[in-house]
């Protein structure tokens, strides 16, 4: 979904200062069960007149059927490009007339709706008006369908020529398999793709009692109950309860090598990592920060860029999904360095498995993200994006106000036990497009 604006100049000054005062102390998060089912999360916050609102459902793109995938996408996207009584036209211009923005998101997990407006109660009456209508009563038209499709099928052939795309599809079949986290929208599928399949896929996925609403900004607790009750109350009835498979943690080493034209070889190694409830999520995290995850401070870095000039770039990362997500290290090289680059970046992983960060790099990456932490929450859109991940994963209410403590809490000991548990160099994933001439397959 795209996300549509229209913002008179003095209601665009209001939106660019949305900085919450919070940002100097954790939010205190209110949380309760809506009449229709739905579970919402608030924060109360009257220092500046705007209103946050997002909508979460586990609609993502892991629940598309492995025979038409593209499903979950288009059913996100068309949300707001036709609803009862309203037009494409209609919603955006809608939108526009009263400087509201809705927007959107969409990953493996979830697929969301979400609204910035002002709260005084004209303007916040009227978005939220159009929002219910999109989330409650979307029509996916025909002929909106066949073009969007058109534009979904352009952008697909071209991704599938870029060295980057074809590295990820390739690396997300090697970590995952058959796992519905494979999965990702081919043209040929998307092409069959009909008004019907958008809606059975509605009617399935966008039910009260799944959603997640979260709520932030200049409205009180009862006009947050309102509101809550407002956009969920008219959702489908679920029929079934959605569950994905678990993920198969131990996969088999593997090694791509895909010619391509590039100039550069894109390199990507990983294995399936964490959820989102991982009892060794922050360990990992900082573990991972000192490795690849904390840019030119990382032990990737230093070993592969400024030591060796290998690549420009190179980094690690843990995507903690409902399942384990994967975790990653990825670069670009030139290929004729790509072996060298690749023995390299193994080897580094290796010796942070057996030995684990040095003291003083542990405490280097405590200061870091305990010191950045006011920055994660400094503003009323970062806050939202919490509160949507609180509610959707079933985190502690919690999460904030402990983040530092559990960062601080981390051993040199505990990241070494960690990683030596839970990544394996040895049963790992590789795949390289463009690779050297000589050993492309």
């Amino acid at each position: 979904m795209a996300i549509k604006s229209g913002i008179f100049a003095a209601i665009a000054v209001a939106a660019l200062c949305c900085i919450s005062t919070v940002a100097s102390a954790t939010p205190k998060i209110q949380h309760w069960q809506s009449a229709s089912g739905s579970r919402v999360l608030f924060v109360e916050d009257h220092n500046i007149p705007m209103l946050d609102v997002a909508v979460n459902f586990p609609a993502g793109s892991s629940f598309d059927a492995a025979e038409k995938t593209g499903v979950a996408e288009l059913t996100q996207h068309l949300l707001d490009l036709g609803a009862e009584g309203m037009s494409e036209d209609d919603i955006s211009k809608g939108m526009a007339d009263i400087g509201a923005r809705m927007g959107g998101g969409f990953d493996p997990d979830r697929a969301d709706v979400s609204l910035r407006t002002l709260s005084s109660t004209e303007v916040r009456d009227k978005a939220l008006g159009i929002m219910a209508r999109v989330l409650q009563t979307p029509v996916f038209p025909a002929d909106i369908l066949e073009r969007e499709k058109v534009r979904v099928i352009a952008g697909l052939k071209e991704a599938d020529t870029k060295p980057e795309h074809i590295a990820d599809k390739a690396f997300s079949k090697a970590v995952y398999g058959s796992h519905p986290y494979a999965l990702s929208s081919e043209a040929d599928s998307v092409e069959k793709i009909s008004v019907t399949d958008l809606k059975d896929f509605y009617r399935a996925h966008y039910n009260a009692d799944k959603a997640v609403v979260a709520i932030m900004g200049d409205v009180t607790r009862a006009q947050a109950e309102s509101i809550a009750e407002q956009l969920t109350a008219k959702l489908p009835v679920s029929v079934a309860p959605i569950t994905l498979p678990e993920v198969s943690m131990k996969i088999a080493a593997s090694e791509q090598r895909i010619s391509h034209p590039a100039t550069q070889s894109h390199i990507l190694i990983g294995a399936p990592g964490m959820s989102r409830t991982d009892p060794d999520y922050f360990t990992l995290y900082l573990g991972n920060y000192i490795l690849g995850g904390g840019g030119f401070v990382s032990r990737l870095m230093e070993e592969v860029r400024e030591k060796r000039g290998l690549a420009y770039s190179v980094y690690s990362y843990f995507i903690p999904l409902k399942q384990p997500g994967a975790f990653q290290i990825g670069l670009q090289t030139k290929k004729e360095q790509a072996d060298e680059a690749l023995q390299l970046v193994r080897k580094t992983l290796a010796d942070f498995i057996a030995k684990g960060p040095t003291p003083k790099e542990l405490q280097a990456a405590k200061d870091n993200i305990i010191g950045g932490f006011p920055l994660r929450i400094d503003s009323n859109s970062k806050i939202i994006g919490y509160l949507s991940v609180i509610g959707f994963y079933g985190l502690p209410l919690t999460y904030l106000d402990d983040f530092t403590d559990k960062v601080g809490q981390v051993t040199v000991a505990q990241v070494r036990d960690a990683f030596a548990r839970r990544v394996d160099p040895g049963a790992m994933a590789t795949v390289v497009v463009g690779a050297p001439e000589s050993d492309s397959k």
